[in-house]
């Protein structure tokens, strides 16, 4: 399950309540504020005084689905459906787990039913619409939010809440227009000034449209009506983020860690922040410590195989069969569940495969990357390019580049790799010859290495050296490498273009322009016989 926000329904500002509203309120805002286990901790001791309230039951479930404990969820929200029949909450809570679960035609009946029984209670009508708004994809129905919401403002007009999840329908069912949203924001926030929650969705909102300045303006509004609102504190970690002002975002992270009491739910939020900063060593940390407590959390698993895979075997060596582990432990975790997978996931997965040895099912979920979001990820069809490389399986790679090239421009490194694919492969030097061209084109001009490949593929097209088909090429690419520059990575290739064009001024009978190639040969490579012989031949 994907939660999209950590907002929830409140009991309504004008609707009557129950003699406990008083602490009922208590403990909604305590989950409000992310602070699930002492939030919990209130709801028993409501129950524990009585347990008749079916609203009770309803807000404990929320607790539970927000904390990502489907399964206690469901059971409070089947308890109090179960005390009170004809009170439209739980039945809200019943079917957006189903939904979640994959159970579209229960889930649908249940919020029907919440429908039906709730027609003119304004905190039924904004529980039933938040639902629809953050159902899975597929679920949605963001036009009956809307409705739902407007009806329930019609019941009770000062429903800050149902303003606040219009604003939310409304930026989902139009993304590119901000306007609507923020005047449902806007008029939330006149209806309860003393809650931050409007503001800070007026804050992400500026996030989106990528205007920093007045997002964080925004947050800062928010921490000013709420100080302890944990929930800004982590939206601010993430701007600081962005803006690469990574002691701020460090220190709200913290903020909001501090403000949660360290209860286990705001350790793993605060765990998805040091990844999203990329610090996987310190994600590693936090996963082992929050494990040691409570290894449920699927996400975990999928931190922790990212940060593995990002990790990489310098400070442990272990790290890609461990991430390899964890990745593989988040896909069973989550394979019979309608989860909601990213193409990260298998990204990741692929990269750790690749990096085990297995290029055969790396190439699979790369291509399930692709296949999820295939105009947005056709670049990884350069990474299982490489992966077939890597496996020397030069028809798979010359397929995978070739697919890169059809929907994305390739990058030099994808010309590179699938010129040396024809090459070693099919050895389609005509190909391969058009490839490096390319590559040439697509290179700075002082970079040599594009010529030493054509150059190398030209002596494959002129194997007896009728025409000397490489030397423009050779002599192009040793041009561009500087003397000092010559025992470097380069070493095998001017060796390589030396010998060529050493051999070229013997065939015509040119030994003083010959002993000059040959020369560089033998400085790089003393032993080399091809140079011996030269010089043996000429009496030196």
């Amino acid at each position: 399950m994907k939660i999209k926000h950590f907002f929830y329904t409140l009991v309504g500002s004008a609707i009557a309540l129950p003699a406990t509203s008083q602490s009922l309120q208590e403990a909604i805002t305590q989950t409000e504020n992310e602070r699930f286990d002492l939030a919990g901790a209130s709801f028993r001791k409501l129950l524990a005084k009585d347990a008749t309230k079916a609203e009770t039951y309803f807000y404990y479930g929320e607790n539970f689905y927000y904390s990502n404990k489907l399964d206690s969820a469901q059971m409070m929200y089947k308890k109090g459906a179960d005390l009170q029949a004809t009170n439209g909450l739980n039945y809200v809570g019943l079917g957006k787990i189903q939904l979640q679960q994959g159970n579209v035609t229960d889930g649908n009946a249940n919020l029907f039913k919440a429908k039906t029984l709730g027609a003119k209670n304004a905190s039924v009508l904004v529980a039933l619409a938040n639902a629809y708004i953050n159902a899975p994809q597929g679920t949605q129905n963001l036009n009956e939010a809307v409705a739902l919401l407007d009806n329930a403002l019609k019941i009770d007009a000062k429903n800050a809440d149902a303003h606040i999840f219009k604003g939310d329908a409304l930026l989902a069912l139009h993304p590119t227009e901000g306007a609507p949203a923020i005047k449902e924001y806007e008029e939330a926030q006149k209806l309860n000034p003393k809650s931050a929650k409007a503001v800070l969705r007026q804050g992400k909102l500026w996030k989106r449209s990528r205007n920093y300045q007045l997002a964080l303006d925004k947050y800062k509004e928010a921490v000013k009506i709420e100080p302890n609102f944990a929930p800004t504190y982590i939206e601010m970690a993430e701007l600081y983020h962005m803006a690469n002002q990574d002691n701020n975002a460090v220190e709200s992270a913290k903020k909001y860690l501090e403000l949660n009491g360290n209860n286990l739910h705001a350790k793993e939020r605060y765990a998805g922040f040091l990844l999203e900063n990329k610090q996987y060593a310190e994600v590693i940390q936090q996963i082992n410590e929050i494990q040691k407590q409570d290894a449920s959390n699927v996400y975990l698993y999928r931190y922790a195989g990212y940060s593995y895979d990002e990790l990489g075997n310098k400070t442990d060596t272990a790290a890609f069969t461990k991430g390899l582990s964890a990745i593989n432990t988040f896909f069973t975790k989550t394979a019979n569940q309608k989860f909601e997978y990213v193409p990260e996931d298998f990204k990741h997965k692929a990269s750790l495969l690749a990096k085990t040895g297995k290029d055969s099912l790396a190439a699979l979920e790369l291509q399930k990357a692709i296949d999820m979001e295939p105009s947005k990820h056709c670049d990884l069809y350069s990474d299982m390019g490489k992966v077939w490389m890597k496996a020397k399986r030069y028809t798979n790679a010359i397929s995978a580049y070739e697919k890169k090239g059809a929907c994305a421009k390739q990058s030099a490194q994808d010309l590179y790799e699938l010129g040396r694919a024809y090459y070693y492969g099919p050895k389609d030097f005509v190909k391969a010859d058009t490839a490096f061209s390319h590559l040439i084109l697509a290179s700075p001009p002082s970079y040599p290495l594009g010529y030493f490949w054509r150059a190398r593929v030209k002596t494959q097209l002129d194997p007896k050296n009728e025409t000397w088909l490489a030397k423009p090429d050779y002599e192009k690419g040793l041009e561009l490498v500087k003397p000092e520059e010559r025992g470097g990575s380069y070493k095998a290739n001017i060796i390589e273009a030396c010998s060529y064009l050493g051999f070229y001024y013997v065939k015509n009978k040119d030994n003083t322009k010959a002993k000059e190639y040959w020369e560089i040969v033998q400085q790089l490579e003393p032993t080399n016989d091809k140079a011996k012989a030269f010089f043996k031949s000429v009496g030196k």
